[in-house]
């Protein structure tokens, strides 16, 4: 009894601003790509499923969230950051607020913001590519406080700018900041204030998740560096693991996914992946290596026994959709050339965003893959995670935003 009460605390503080058909931030209410939406229609007509609406928006890779019957779109437009609110049963827009951004990518790939929003209560939160950390108020768009973690921290901005995506736990938002004595930094929602900070670990281009591991919930990061789990009220480090590619041009992105107090982290570039085990004060290597579910950018989910994600490198063209056994690393089966994809677990089912900015329904059957259903939404490339909400997948490329009806 004593182990269930930090879920259930963490439950009940999520209740009054959650509903089920909510996705109010990165990878959904539970961060690890699982929807507890039900009947969804499948059957999609030759064309694909229904477009609601479309929207014409700016550079970025940041994901669309949805709470509280507001849907929040993150964009650059010129040389301004936009935090757009709109209805999202319509597309028409109900607030937006602006400020300038000096972001510049170093490669020319694309200069808009990569951290998906969070939705919090009655707070939006974003933080942009070159480290500008915003609170508005979710109901007007006005700004509540804000903050440059790249000049306050002086941390760097990476290879492709900030991407990391903030979450809230222990009453704190808690951020990859990369900086000297500020690898993790927790602030106080209500005032932007610093409450604590740990590790020296640089900022990686994954996204916390939060759950609970050795008894205890903590705050999951992949690190630039490797594994840090933290506890969110304190900041204490309660366990680490070195894990990330030994060359230096290279990411680590992938969310970790924690189930049943077991961790499962992913990089390319020759590292692989690797199942923890929380053992006492350490943690111990179930299994790890690079030919089971070697993820560069997009995060796997779990259904069952079983995870599915993406194998390769994006960069290289060489990415196959894998099926693979969480226990053991054993590959079921493996789909070539299938591109990028973030995954979505709903409905008994796995939904698919690929990078060609096709929808993709498939059995999540480790027997083989079975589609259900395909279409064409998007232009290319697709980078954003989608949102499923209310019977609605929201999905964006570089230049608009579609709401797609899918119940």
């Amino acid at each position: 009894m004593a182990r269930a009460w930090p879920a259930v605390f963490l439950t009940l503080a999520l209740a009054p601003t959650l509903s089920a058909n909510d996705w109010p931030g990165f990878l959904g209410p539970t961060r690890d790509g699982q929807s507890a939406e039900a009947g969804l229609n499948w059957d999609w007509p030759k064309d694909g499923p229904t477009v609601v609406w479309s929207k014409e928006v700016g550079q970025g890779w940041a994901g669309p969230v949805v709470a509280g019957g507001r849907l929040v779109v993150f964009h650059r437009v010129g040389d301004e950051e936009v935090v757009q609110c709109l209805d999202p049963a319509t597309g028409k827009e109900r607030w937006a607020f602006k400020y300038r951004t000096r972001y510049r990518d170093d490669f020319g790939f694309d200069e808009g913001p990569r951290s998906t929003p969070l939705i919090q209560g009655e707070r939006v939160y974003t933080l942009g590519a070159n480290g500008d950390l915003h609170a508005l108020d979710l109901a007007t768009g006005a700004k509540l406080w804000g903050r440059n973690l790249l000049a306050d921290y002086k941390a760097d901005k990476g290879f492709f700018g900030v991407a990391t995506s903030p979450t809230v736990a222990g009453g704190k938002l808690l951020v990859n900041v990369g900086g000297k004595g500020a690898g993790i930094v927790a602030f106080d929602p209500a005032t932007g204030k610093e409450a604590w900070k740990a590790t020296d670990d640089p900022a990686g281009y994954s996204s916390p998740a939060v759950a609970e591991v050795g008894g205890a919930t903590l705050a999951v990061f992949l690190t630039r560096n490797g594994l840090v789990a933290v506890e969110p009220e304190t900041g204490k480090v309660r366990y680490t693991h070195p894990w990330r590619p030994r060359i230096r041009e290279s990411v680590n992105a992938a969310t970790p996914l924690v189930w049943k107090g077991d961790i499962f982290l992913s990089v390319s570039y020759g590292a692989g992946a690797v199942l923890l085990r929380p053992k006492g004060n350490d943690l111990e290597e179930v299994w790890a290596g690079d030919k089971a579910l070697s993820c560069q950018y997009n995060s796997p989910v779990r259904v069952g026994d079983f995870l599915y994600g993406c194998h390769g490198r994006v960069d290289a063209r060489a990415v196959e959709l894998r099926c693979v056994e969480w226990a053991t690393g054993a590959v079921k089966w493996s789909v070539p050339r299938s591109g990028a994809t973030t995954l979505i677990a709903a409905d008994g089912g796995l939904l698919g965003l690929t990078e060609a900015g096709e929808v993709v329904r498939f059995a999540a059957d480790p027997a083989g893959y079975k589609e259900r259903g395909r279409a064409k939404i998007l232009g290319e490339p697709v980078r954003a995670a989608p949102a499923l909400a209310d019977g609605r997948l929201f999905a964006r490329d570089g230049s608009k935003i579609v709401c797609v009806k899918l119940k």
